[in-house]
């Protein structure tokens, strides 16, 4: 819609928990957040609705066997603007963490955590 297309111009994107389905034959793009256009009258776009990704059935397929075969997830990595002023996504085929990576993930952040406020209080 026009408002997104200003909007993610103007740089108001976040797209932190973003991620992208193949759901029949097309590439969808969920949990991204385009900020409504500042600009724009009552009829601004919705900020959080799935978008459609342009792609060649060939390369869906093939995104498509990567995802079933080795249960990988496709997530954006990045949004720019091309010189026709159309604006691309740059895509990525990412492995999810584990469990156990998550846990350690955790304590090393409470650890550090620990650590910072100790010496807060020791600098004190």
């Amino acid at each position: 819609m026009g408002t997104e297309v200003k909007s993610s111009k103007a740089g108001k994107i976040n797209f932190k928990d973003s991620f992208c389905k193949i759901e029949n034959g097309e590439l969808i793009l969920y949990n991204i957040h385009i900020s409504p256009y500042s600009g724009a009258s009552i009829f601004n776009h919705d900020p959080e609705r799935p978008r459609k990704l342009l792609l060649h059935k060939k390369e869906i397929r093939r995104l498509q066997s990567k995802v079933k075969q080795e249960g990988l997830t496709i997530i954006p990595l990045e949004f720019y603007v091309n010189n026709k002023g159309l604006i691309k996504v740059k895509i990525a085929l990412a492995k999810g963490l584990r469990k156990y990576d998550k846990r350690e993930k955790i304590a090393e952040r409470e650890y550090e955590r620990r650590i910072r406020k100790q010496q807060k209080y020791e600098n004190i």
